[in-house]
């Protein structure tokens, strides 16, 4: 007899949508299908439309180390109540980053203790930390991350092109995907010293030191070094649809190429940076709207693979700051990813549901190699959502479970209530409350 039968929903796969009953037993589906037997613990999903639980590949819970940005304790709740089940933990903001086996056992343990979903983690790659990344590799990370501009932290310096190439020949070796956050450290940084130089230090001004024309020689030579190492290359955060384009015509000529963007290049524009202030500063930043659109055509046509939250958080103090260039760059939306998908993507442009699921969960499964993920089918692990489609919302600060209440899409109106999250076949959240009684546990990608 099964532990759970949530009878009667509408099941949202990357396949499409039918009509069923779910059974869950020992924390696995095990059936699918019409008219599934009764148990003594049954959800009536009658109106109700069901998701496989999101996997967030990017995101920044700033533990250990950096608790009073974030933490894993409101972070991982933060992710449950967004329809969260699985993170993967960048390896900066945390303080020691992930650069070695010590850290990482650090921020496992520290996972272990706090995180109410499951999660794996990224290693990060930097220059002196080559020979660092085969023991990271044998600790079971997710991949290798690196950033091609300035991180903003001393203890995470960029990766040149030596070090870049270098790190992806050994993560090609391990068959590890290498994440690259694409600017160019040229560009950027010679664009803010002339703007800073005659006095900039407005939003406008941030903005203009970071055009897309960084985002596209990044994105270029990352792909290139790709290419000559094998390795499997993640673009994050692509912020506009020019880069998108790129990305894909590279991805054509046989590179291991995928992309992710966030909810935030989809949901605002550089003008509401201007509106809202250091709360939507990120890099890249916010683009205008005509690129927000094509960026939109291009998740349509299927150009795009994930979409990430990307969550950075901070302290309030950090974006305290008249110089718009000394604020904190990050937003804070785990908990608004399906939200805008739902909202700015079915609900406005007509995305259908399975590409939703696609986003969020089967192709971050498939990208990542993590077994028994992402999927509503036999066998695999009960983590799914359960969505009210009609009922709407606005997101108010006390609906957060965020460490601070800051977050772009406070005020904003959605359509579509998330009513009950179920991790590995246990409720963690349901109806605004987290309900969670045991851990997650840590996930690594499938050895082929």
């Amino acid at each position: 007899m099964p532990d759970m039968v949530i009878r009667g929903g509408q099941i949202v796969t990357h396949e499409g949508v039918t009509k069923s009953d779910i059974a869950i037993e020992d924390g696995r589906f095990s059936a699918v299908g019409p008219e599934l037997p009764s148990c003594p613990q049954e959800i009536d999903a009658a109106g109700i439309t069901i998701f496989p639980g999101l996997i967030d590949v990017h995101l920044h819970f700033n533990e250990p180390g950096r608790t009073d940005w974030e933490g894993i304790s409101t972070g991982s709740r933060a992710l449950a109540a967004g329809g969260g089940t699985l993170f993967f933990d960048m390896p900066l903001n945390s303080s020691p980053c992930t650069l070695n086996g010590e850290s990482f056992d650090l921020k496992r343990h520290a996972m272990e203790q706090s995180s109410i979903t499951d999660f794996g983690l990224w290693g990060g790659l930097v220059p002196g930390n080559l020979n660092e990344l085969d023991e990271l590799a044998g600790r079971g990370i997710i991949g290798v991350k690196a950033f091609m501009s300035d991180s903003g932290l001393p203890e995470f310096p960029r990766a040149d092109d030596l070090t870049l190439y270098d790190g992806m020949c050994v993560a090609a070796r391990h068959g590890l995907p290498v994440a690259v956050h694409a600017e160019s450290e040229e560009l950027t940084k010679a664009l803010s010293a002339r703007i800073r130089q005659a006095g900039g230090s407005g939003v406008r001004d941030y903005l203009n030191s970071r055009p897309v024309l960084a985002e596209l020689e990044a994105i270029q030579r990352a792909a290139l070094l790709a290419k000559e190492s094998g390795a499997r290359l993640h673009i994050v955060h692509v912020s506009s649809g020019r880069g998108v384009a790129l990305a894909a015509q590279l991805r054509a000529t046989g590179i291991n190429l995928t992309i992710e963007t966030c909810p935030h290049y989809l949901f605002f524009t550089g003008d509401d940076m201007e509106r809202l202030g250091a709360v939507a500063k990120c890099s890249p930043p916010l683009r205008p709207d005509a690129e927000r659109e094509s960026l939109w055509l291009a998740l349509m046509q299927g150009e795009i693979d994930i979409v990430a939250s990307d969550h950075s958080p901070s302290s309030p103090d950090l974006k305290n700051d008249p110089d718009f260039f000394r604020v904190w760059g990050g937003i804070a939306g785990v908990q608004s990813t399906l939200a805008v998908l739902l909202q700015a993507g079915h609900n406005q442009r007509g995305l259908p549901l399975p590409k939703i699921a696609e986003l969020t969960s089967a192709a971050p499964a498939k990208r990542f190699r993590i077994a028994n993920k992402g999927h509503i089918q036999t066998g695999f692990d009960a983590d799914c959502l359960l969505v009210d489609l009609k009922s709407s919302f606005q997101l108010e600060a006390d609906q957060l479970f965020t460490r601070h209440p800051l977050s772009p899409y406070l005020g904003s109106s959605f359509r579509g209530k998330i009513r009950r999250t179920i991790s590995r076949g246990e409720t963690i959240f349901q109806d605004g409350k987290i309900t969670s009684s045991r851990p997650g546990r840590m996930v690594s990608p499938h050895q082929e």
